[in-house]
């Protein structure tokens, strides 16, 4: 059960080619420059939209809302659609199906010692030891010029086989990242309207759990969740 329950958080998380080297560019200092950019910022906040496409689903599944990230393993996915919401205080990690009345518990260092792209976000994560460098292009579009890179993880676990990150040109901010694990399934999330280095309110990253919730405990050394009842009315 700890293996699925990776494989779920991490799922939640990510042409024209050209000759990088006649552009003066390689591929290791864009990954220089990308893991720059993420040790000098503090949080993050941004619109997502992501999408999962599976070789076993038959339509695309898709969601979009607002996430926001604050180092030492602070996130906030809060989902416009579907309704739900994945919390991180540094500790802890909730994941809140309203609809369903329930939320999962579990300690969210064991996501972060996945090296998943989570842990990256975070600010817990190094691409450049965590992951090689396979691939290397930049692509250019009528609105955008960003740079890829196709990373390969030097762990690869169920959930994370490939990492595709998509980078803008002159600022190194990830804008897309392209998650596919060892089945081949794909989940990609697009950030739009980031802004980095604000003031972001520490409730964010707090969790109550409402009452009449079920509460469900993910042990790590368990093979099946521990449930808790509800709190009482």
């Amino acid at each position: 059960m700890k293996n699925k329950w990776f494989c779920f958080i991490a799922s939640l998380l990510f042409g024209f080619f050209f000759t990088p080297q006649a552009f003066g560019v390689t591929g290791q200092e864009v990954l220089i420059e990308i893991q720059k950019q993420y040790e000098k910022t503090n949080n993050f906040q941004a619109d997502f939209v992501q999408e999962t496409v599976g070789k076993m689903i038959k339509k695309p599944h898709r969601g979009e809302g607002k996430v926001y990230f604050q180092k030492k393993g602070m996130m906030c996915w809060d989902y416009r659609m579907p309704s739900q919401k994945l919390i991180s205080n540094g500790r802890n990690l909730w994941f809140y199906l309203p609809e369903e009345k329930q939320v999962f518990v579990s300690d969210v260092s064991g996501v972060l010692k996945e090296k998943t792209p989570l842990a990256f976000l975070a600010g817990e994560g190094n691409l450049r030891r965590d992951f090689t460098l396979v691939n290397f292009n930049e692509s250019v579009s009528q609105k955008e010029e960003n740079f890829v890179l196709e990373l390969a993880p030097k762990e690869p676990t169920a959930a994370l086989a490939k990492l595709v990150l998509t980078a803008d040109k002159k600022t190194y901010q990830v804008v897309q990242a392209d998650v596919f694990d060892a089945m081949g399934n794909l989940t990609r999330t697009r950030f739009i309207n980031i802004k980095t280095n604000v003031d972001l309110p520490a409730s964010l990253f707090q969790f109550t759990v409402p009452q009449g919730t079920e509460v469900f405990n993910m042990e790590p050394s368990s093979s099946s969740p521990a449930r808790r009842e509800p709190p009482k009315k």
